[in-house]
């Protein structure tokens, strides 16, 4: 064993503490993050932990580690750590994912992380030295991927104030020589989506045929969806080459998916839209739990509809009436039902799809650029924390 490692036990290195409660009707504006096991789901005026701080979740999201630079407040969904021992904070995400990504629970319907067995968890630690040095490297990576991330954020957020100038506020072009007609400018309708478009459900992939060894096949899951729309590639449920695969349940490059299923208890990413990324060497298929937007006559214009199941005034409409007790639910039916404003002419709504398609076609290239680099950060970090690769 090299000299700057040590055998000992997770609790030996550091000290997790289960976050807490947080009911969203008790949150104040501020500037605060909300953590979950899905990341930060909102803002409010009080911290519970202080700067740095790392945070992973207890059930659902299980592997994900989150670093935060700023004081927060852990929700109950999630652990964080309390006590360092001495460990650098940047270093101890890396760390405690390496430890979570085979992290195997004992709870069938839905995982979950106990920190008193997490605690017990065997490990090598490197000195200081080592880590400072481990961390140098693998933030490398981090940071070009947040650079990215960042670039999206800013493309998507464009396209969503031109939804919102237009179709929210309703400052579209000659909206001065307009007038209101309950609520709505002249010449335009309520309209259920259900007029537009479909969603249909997903297919029952067996769970005999998932690999734990990484194919070109990848099943798309409502863990697969960032909190506010996206789509999020961090962890991939892979499906064997060998498996059963009916032809329709095979996604395309920007397809517009939606989530049905929410594990979280404030219902993070219900009823969310993401679009199916185009990666190298990828099929995406389409799994049980993910709806599958699609156009019911010749007008489909999928990044208004992005949009539009961006809104909050649509997230109220789902939310509102999701089933289920920890695991909620959504349905096609309830999608369907929600009525947005429209105007009777397609011409606005495509001069918004000429304005959103090539930033979105941006994004793509973003998420791609970055699952390259996820994917050279992860090889290397196994490696790194177990001393194969000396730095």
């Amino acid at each position: 064993m090299k000299k700057h490692w040590r055998d000992c036990r997770l609790g030996d290195v550091l000290t997790l503490k289960r976050g807490h409660d947080l009911p969203g009707e008790t949150r104040i504006e501020g500037d605060v993050p909300v953590v979950s096991s899905s990341g930060i789901t909102g803002f409010h005026n009080e911290a519970k932990a202080q700067a740095p701080g790392v945070v992973t979740g207890r059930y659902g999201t299980i592997g994900e580690v989150y670093y935060l630079d700023q004081d927060y407040w852990p929700l109950n969904t999630s652990l964080y750590v309390i006590d360092f021992k001495g460990t650098r904070p940047r270093f101890a995400a890396y760390f405690l994912r390496n430890v979570l990504k085979d992290y195997q629970s004992d709870k069938a319907a839905v995982p979950g992380v106990d920190r008193n067995v997490l605690h017990e968890i065997k490990v090598r630690a490197p000195d200081p030295t080592t880590q400072e040095r481990i961390e140098a490297t693998l933030t490398a990576y981090d940071d070009m991927m947040e650079n990215n991330r960042r670039r999206m954020a800013l493309l998507e957020e464009s396209a969503r104030l031109l939804y919102r100038e237009w179709f929210v506020h309703l400052r579209f072009p000659g909206h001065e020589h307009t007038c209101l007609i309950n609520g709505l400018p002249q010449g335009w309708e309520r309209v259920e989506l259900n007029n537009i478009i479909n969603v249909t459900h997903g297919y029952a992939f067996q769970g005999a045929d998932f690999s734990e060894e990484t194919t070109s096949r990848v099943l798309t899951t409502p863990g697969n969806f960032r909190i506010g729309g996206g789509i999020k590639l961090g962890k991939p449920k892979f499906y064997s080459e060998a498996g059963p695969l009916p032809p329709d349940y095979i996604l395309a490059p920007m397809d517009l998916i939606v989530t049905m299923t929410d594990l979280s208890k404030d219902s993070d990413t219900l009823g969310y839209p993401a679009f199916v990324a185009k990666l190298p060497d990828v099929t995406f298929l389409h799994n049980q739990r993910v709806g599958k937007v699609v156009p019911r006559g010749d007008f489909f214009p999928k990044h208004f509809l992005y949009c539009v199941l961006c809104d909050e005034r649509y997230r109220h409409h789902v939310v509102g009436a999701a089933t289920g007790g920890v695991i909620k639910h959504t349905s096609p039916k309830r999608i369907l039902s929600y009525e947005a404003g429209l105007p009777r002419k397609r011409q606005l709504i495509e001069d918004f799809e000429s304005f959103a398609a090539p930033l979105f076609a941006q994004i793509n290239i973003l998420v791609e650029s970055n699952e390259k680099l996820r994917a050279a950060r992860d090889m290397l970090l196994p490696r790194l924390m177990n001393g194969e690769i000396e730095v």
